[in-house]
């Protein structure tokens, strides 16, 4: 499993979406780096006003009234005054930029001897020392007097940023990629054999020509099917006129002793008609055939089963229950045919026929004695004009299991000639239930 996502939609969002997070924390790092230096330096000046403002208070203020004048710093403006030791270490600075940059600025206004600290004496905040002749003091503000408050916000906004950018990156590559999703489904109906309805001709240059070029090669697929069609319908009209008069005269002759020539002949003239017959089923448009939205599939099967019964042919059917489905009935009466007389020419006398469902496939089995099919050819055999060799000497076009795997593939299903337990063939027919 690949988290990779499959669709060029996914795939495309997610590397435009990439781009979009990288260019993001790019720009978020420029401006970080780039605005560190003026909010140190502005903190820096707000400090050093505060420190300037307490000194000079100190200093003018009468002894007597210094401690009140400290308590109402730290009851107005949050700045506490603490006597300190100029021989006391203070703790080290964080290696941050920040603080450096700030520091340098205050001993440049306050003095070499100025000092800063964000903790002292387990009290975290913004520390300063300054000095009043020989006695030192410190300073110490709320964090908040230098630090921005507003990083949330920021990261905030620029999340929704993100997530906009990614949502109109997603709106656009669907745009584009709607016409190629049409265009998907036009190439499977006519790799199904359908005619599909004409592509719409819009979007971008290189979407509208890739349109045309479709459109322009499934008229022309579908021109050349009509007039194969036509050509095949003239032969076969052409073919079974002589035919129908030689059966004719052969009908009418009253020498008994040509009566196996009559035979031999008359078996001839129904293998004839029978390739042909075959050779029209190949090239006839299945996809013009009326599709029945709630066909009954087991219904269908068990009246091919009643025509062969009535001819005195060995079939039996084992129904299992099926949901109504979207089926071309002519068609599909024509697939088991193919499969049933298959069946019967190559595997004895006695077909064997199943219907079932396994989840949402609908399965029709066609099981015979005969040879079977190696599996390694079980692919070449649904290929038109394809025979075993085994097979050469009896009659058969080699049409009709490509006719089974066209019409099957029509309806969005699949053949697969399987061996059979205990010797034969097993041919299925899987069609979805949903078409």
């Amino acid at each position: 499993m690949t988290l990779w996502p499959r669709t060029l939609l996914w795939r495309s969002v997610l590397l435009i979406a990439a781009l979009l997070v990288v260019a993001h924390l790019s720009w978020l790092q420029i401006f970080r780096a780039s605005e560190i230096e003026p909010r140190a330096l502005q903190a820096a000046q707000q400090v050093v006003s505060v420190v300037n403002l307490t000194r000079a208070a100190l200093v003018t203020a009468e002894p007597s009234r210094r401690f009140a004048l400290l308590d109402e710093l730290a009851q107005r403006e949050g700045i506490q005054v603490y006597a300190g030791d100029p021989t006391d270490v203070a703790p080290p600075l964080p290696d941050r930029p920040f603080l450096r940059i700030m520091e340098r600025r205050l001993q440049q206004d306050l003095g070499s001897q100025t000092r800063l600290a964000v903790e002292r004496e387990g009290v975290k905040g913004v520390w300063v020392s300054f000095r009043i002749d020989n006695e030192e003091f410190w300073v110490s503000l709320p964090r908040s007097r230098i630090e921005r408050n507003t990083s949330l916000r920021w990261i905030g906004w620029g999340a929704l940023v993100l997530m906009l950018a990614v949502v109109g990156a997603f709106l656009i590559v669907a745009r584009i990629n709607r016409p190629l999703r049409e265009l998907t489904r036009a190439a499977e109906q006519l790799g199904r054999g359908a005619t599909p309805p004409r592509i719409t001709e819009t979007g971008p240059v290189e979407i509208r020509t890739l349109a045309q070029a479709f459109n322009n090669m499934a008229a022309d697929i579908q021109r050349q099917d009509e007039e194969r069609a036509l050509l095949l319908a003239g032969v076969s009209h052409d073919l079974r006129t002589p035919l129908a008069r030689i059966r004719l005269a052969l009908e009418m002759l009253d020498d008994h002793g040509a009566a196996d020539l009559k035979t031999g002949v008359a078996q001839d003239i129904g293998d004839i008609d029978a390739a042909i017959g075959q050779f029209l089923d190949f090239a006839r448009p299945i996809d013009a055939e009326t599709v029945i939205a709630d066909a009954d599939l087991n219904a269908l099967v068990q009246g091919v089963v009643e025509r062969y019964k009535r001819h005195g042919k060995k079939v039996q059917f084992t129904a299992m229950p099926l949901p109504q489905l979207a089926l071309r009935t002519q068609a599909l009466q024509r697939l088991l045919t193919n499969l049933i007389d298959n069946a019967l020419r190559h595997g004895g006398d006695s077909v064997d026929i199943r219907t079932g469902l396994e989840g949402k496939t609908a399965c029709i089995e066609v099981l015979d004695r005969g040879p079977g099919i190696p599996e390694a050819d079980a692919e070449r055999m649904l290929q038109p004009f394809t025979r075993m060799d085994n097979a050469r000497s009896t009659s058969g076009t080699g049409l009709g299991l490509a006719i089974v795997e066209r019409i099957a593939r029509l309806h969005g299903g699949t053949v697969k000639l399987l061996p059979r337990a205990g010797g034969g063939l097993r041919a299925r027919v899987e069609l979805p239930s949903v078409m």
